[in-house]
């Protein structure tokens, strides 16, 4: 039987959501359309629940709180000033690259939950999957439509 001491990967779920929260918000200040605006501002809400809810498994799993955010993230954010200082429309850059955040997350959920972990921890790892999915089918839609 599992205990709390064999949470695996779920510090690496934040990280990513971490980053991406940053890359959300700078977004939000860089984009110019109003509803892309919105929908980033709800992705931002999204991602911070998520952190809320798997921060308690991530504390048991490294002994301290996850603050740092993965460099796959920080790697996309900085492509993306680049590409956006050279197109002319920002507004689809930052959507098409948040977009590709919204996979890794997808990703790293998913790698977590093929570990074995607690039923706790599944648990809530399964809720945070099912809102990366929504998250990442919306990003996903809006990618279309800015093209």
């Amino acid at each position: 039987m599992n205990n709390i001491n064999h949470i695996e990967k779920v510090a690496d779920i934040i990280k990513v959501l971490n980053g991406g929260i940053k890359f959300y918000e700078e977004a939000l200040n860089k984009v110019d359309a109003q509803s892309i605006k919105v929908v980033f501002g709800r992705m931002i809400v999204q991602k911070r629940s998520a952190v809320a809810k798997l921060q308690p498994y991530a504390i048991a799993e490294t002994g301290e709180v996850e603050k740092d955010s993965s460099m796959a993230v920080d790697v996309r954010k900085t492509y993306t000033k680049l590409l956006s200082a050279v197109s002319s429309d920002s507004d689809h850059t930052y959507v098409s690259q948040l977009e590709e955040v919204e996979d890794k997350t997808l990703e790293v959920i998913r790698e977590a939950l093929e570990e074995e972990q607690p039923v706790a921890v599944k648990q809530v790892l399964l809720g945070v999957l099912s809102d990366a999915k929504l998250a990442h089918g919306e990003m996903r839609s809006l990618e279309k439509m800015t093209s």
